[in-house]
């Protein structure tokens, strides 16, 4: 938790922003999993902890955009909860640590919603990701879980997305030790990147490593050798020797502030000519889009560029052929790298994804494309100093895909699918870092750098 004032400040700001009303937010409940009192790990919704700090099941706040008036609700424990969790701070004591003046129970929050709703005054809230908070949403305001998407607050969404989109000097602090913590994880799965090991055991070692360091893992661990399937959860194989282990993890610090890197080296410590090739080709485009970030250029400029390196580098290769811009005009190169650069990260990894992701990366200037590969840009927007964003371009051969793009004959003038088809048991390669842009361009987030360059991943792995 950073001072009170600092939430504060930021409340003042989102009222500013907001103008009027009452902005209404619910932070998380506590879930079972398999029964009522075994639950998964809490973890509190980020923006309740963006302008309220608590990480409590059971809390709601509300700013009063007429009044300047803060207020947070909840329940103090009883003698029972003591018994099994100890001494708590009453939702007072809660409030005061905040800079919350105002305090009260959840029946005293229904009173504060229905008063405002009767006088007819807005009641701004956020789109709900969760049932229980929708079905709270309903008791509250008497919006029916269906119609709630209609009503949410476009004008706090906004505000939202504006305040935690610049990153303050104490989140800074918490996104390097996020990274440090990143960089741990993937240097030990480095280690254990040998012929025989169970990817199960690697992907159990570096969780345990975010567990140990800070609150858990930031995601689902990505860790196979199936680098070409995007979002491989399965961590089922043995490594074998020839191949490559794609690992794609990041820590949650206890401040809930996110790491996300990915790693794709060689099993058995060197890459072959044709791994090589194609490392380089997305190291080539990882650090092209370091030199093109920088305040005011949009990043979905910095994704065509790299992509433009990366069909420099195919057609070197013989993979592709023709003109290499219209080639990224018409979306051939998305057969190889069918995702974005990158996104913003902050208190989630995909930061603020749950206010939905065109008004997080994208802005009136910069639209989505519906172009395949393009599509699923989740970061578009000019950027400004105080942006952390992900740079995380890749290269993959995935089989479906070039069956499909072959039989139905797709970019064949820029496509050689004869020489593609050598590369169907390829895999893929994704190498990811976490950047702050600056007032003057772009650093890396962390006090080291996992080893990335092909001399330096093949000197860690055999030392």
């Amino acid at each position: 938790m950073f001072s009170k004032e600092i939430y504060q400040k930021r409340r003042n700001s989102l009222r500013q922003k907001v103008g009027s009303g009452l902005v209404l937010l619910l932070g998380n409940n506590e879930s079972s999993a398999n029964y009522p009192d075994n639950t998964y790990r809490f973890r509190q919704d980020s923006t309740f902890l963006y302008f309220f700090g608590h990480s409590h099941p059971g809390l709601a706040g509300v700013m009063d955009a007429d009044t300047g008036t803060d207020m947070l609700f909840g329940t103090d424990v009883d003698m029972d909860d003591i018994i099994w969790m100890g001494p708590q701070p009453t939702i007072r004591d809660k409030a005061k640590q905040v800079g919350v003046e105002k305090s009260g129970t959840l029946a005293d929050l229904k009173s504060v919603v229905v008063d405002a709703i009767r006088q007819g005054r807005r009641i701004h809230f956020l789109p709900q990701y969760r049932h229980d908070n929708q079905a709270w949403l309903k008791e509250l305001a008497g919006i029916g879980q269906c119609e709630q998407q209609n009503h949410v607050s476009k004008t706090l969404v906004d505000a939202v997305v504006s305040l935690r989109s610049k990153k303050e000097s104490c989140e800074i602090e918490e996104l390097d030790l996020a990274c440090d913590i990143g960089y741990e994880m993937h240097t030990t799965a480095m280690r254990m990147c040998k012929e025989g090991v169970r990817e199960q055991l690697i992907a159990g070692t570096i969780e345990g490593i975010a567990s140990a360091y800070g609150s858990m893992v930031s995601f689902p661990t990505i860790l196979s050798q199936h680098g070409e399937i995007l979002h491989n959860h399965s961590h089922e194989g043995v490594l074998q020797r020839g191949r490559m282990m794609l690992t794609d993890a990041g820590a949650e610090r206890m401040s809930s502030y996110c790491s996300d890197h990915t790693r794709t080296v060689p099993i058995g410590g060197k890459f072959d000519s044709r791994q090589r090739d194609i490392y380089a080709a997305v190291l080539d485009c990882h650090d092209h889009a370091l030199t093109l970030a920088r305040p005011g250029v949009t990043y979905k400029e910095v994704h065509l560029s790299v992509c433009k390196v990366l069909v420099q580098h195919l057609k070197a290769l013989g993979l592709m052929k023709g003109d290499v811009d219209a080639a990224v005009a018409v979306g051939a190169h998305a057969l190889f790298l069918p995702h974005g650069l990158g996104h913003m990260m902050g208190l989630d990894v995909h930061d603020m994804e749950n206010l939905g992701q065109v008004n997080v990366g994208f802005d009136c200037e910069v639209r989505p494309s519906s172009q395949f590969g393009l599509a699923s840009l989740r970061m578009g927007r000019r950027l400004e100093p105080g942006f952390v964003i992900t740079d995380e371009p890749g290269c993959y051969f995935i089989p479906a895909l070039i069956d499909k793009w072959k039989a139905e004959r797709m970019h064949t003038d820029f496509v050689n699918y004869d020489v593609v088809e050598k590369y169907k048991d390829f895999g893929g390669i994704r190498l990811e870092d976490d950047i702050l842009i600056t007032e003057v361009g772009s650093r890396f987030l962390g006090k080291k750098r996992i080893p990335i360059t092909i001399d330096e991943v093949e000197a860690f792995m055999n030392n």
